[in-house]
């Protein structure tokens, strides 16, 4: 029984992923044919290598890390050659140069720290692996230029299908997230557990990091759209940009709220039963929010428009159910996490394209306020 669920869910992820699959492989073999047969080298190492891992490390990104992949690993390649030339093969000293010179120019020209390690590594391979080549033409560096120039081309042809998927992807994870930590606070809460509600806090502080993929696939796509003319999806792809305000102080919301969550586990009086399971609304809701961003995304308005109903039901039960629980009395974190709750749904459902003025007036008649 194990064993078949096994082979069932590596199938699975065989079906999600088959594109990757073929794209490097299709990269991989054509930057081959390209630097041995086109070109002449006999021995092109790199040129396949260098599209597997602009591949790998650019996917989902703009054209600009993409470039800075390639060239970041093709620099590698052109140090490790001079300096092996230089100083020959195998020596320490040759290691001690190659390294720290690949660091320092990658470094120096703002590389990321994944890429400073990427061409730091290739630079290593032609020292302590690699034989000399008997020419001072750096052939290697060419063909880390052509692998990376064919992985860039294939990149671009694919995404440019369906230049948006990385970006809903983005979408679902960030929400996805964002949700779990809100029920990480409300087990947190559940529990009287300070430990976890210190975890969830700390989760909370990292959704930062989130919001600015975001922004950056957004910028990504943006880049993807340039290639065709696609309207429809142009002005989605503004109109998400646009609300990407109120997701990030939806974000912010959820780490005051879990910053008050913290505080509430250290005091004496049991936080009041009924809390964990307004957060775990909330985070259904918020789980419900990034399916309407990314059907909208998918150009799938009828699923958007259900999961957005979806994100208000949720939204307005988890605003309801947390403002039964203050009453007179009640510490001052648990009107910290109430009044997050309302601004975070409000945030929320701004951001998925509910009107400003009908939101307020449902989140304050679910909280019991009078209407204004």
């Amino acid at each position: 029984m194990v064993r078949w669920s096994w082979f069932r869910q590596a199938a699975g992820r065989l079906r999600r992923r088959w594109p990757q699959v073929a794209e490097a492989t299709v990269a991989a073999t054509v930057a081959w044919v390209l630097a041995s047969r086109l070109v002449g080298h006999p021995e092109p190492f790199f040129a396949p290598t260098t599209a597997l891992t602009v591949l790998g490390q650019a996917r989902g990104h703009r054209r600009r890390r993409a470039v800075e992949v390639v060239l970041g690993v093709a620099g590698g390649v052109l140090v490790g050659d001079v300096v092996v030339q230089a100083l020959g093969p195998g020596r320490s000293w040759t290691v001690l140069v190659v390294v720290l010179l690949t660091i320092v120019l990658a470094v120096a020209v703002g590389a990321s720290s994944v890429l400073v390690t990427q061409a730091a590594i290739s630079a290593l391979y032609l020292v302590v692996v690699a034989p000399p080549t008997e020419t001072w033409v750096p052939l290697r560096f060419v063909d880390a230029l052509i692998g990376g120039a064919v992985a860039l081309v294939a990149s671009q042809l694919v995404g440019t299908r369906h230049p948006l998927a990385p970006l809903s992807a983005e979408f679902r994870r960030t929400f996805g997230e964002l949700a779990d930590v809100l029920r990480a606070v409300a087990d947190a809460l559940d529990g009287r557990d300070h430990a976890a509600a210190r975890a969830a806090l700390d989760r909370a502080r990292g959704m930062d990091a989130a919001v600015g993929r975001l922004r950056a696939g957004v910028d990504a796509a943006g880049e993807a759209l340039t290639l065709h003319v696609r309207r429809r999806q142009s002005g989605r792809l503004r109109s998400i940009g646009a609300s990407l305000g109120q997701v990030d102080h939806a974000v912010r919301d959820v780490r005051v709220l879990a910053r008050a969550g913290v505080t509430l586990t250290r005091l004496p009086d049991p936080p009041p039963a009924g809390l964990g399971g307004a957060l775990r609304s909330l985070a259904d809701a918020v789980h419900a929010a990034g399916e309407v961003f990314a059907a909208d995304l998918d150009c799938r308005d009828d699923d958007a428009a259900e999961h957005a109903g979806r994100a208000e039901a949720a939204a307005l039960a988890a605003v309801r159910d947390a403002g039964r629980l203050f009453t007179p009395g009640r510490p001052l974190p648990l009107a910290m996490i109430v009044g997050s709750v309302r601004i975070a749904v409000i945030d929320l459902l701004t951001g998925v394209g509910v009107d400003d003025g009908r939101v307020l007036g449902r989140v304050d008649e679910a909280l019991g306020l009078p209407a204004v």
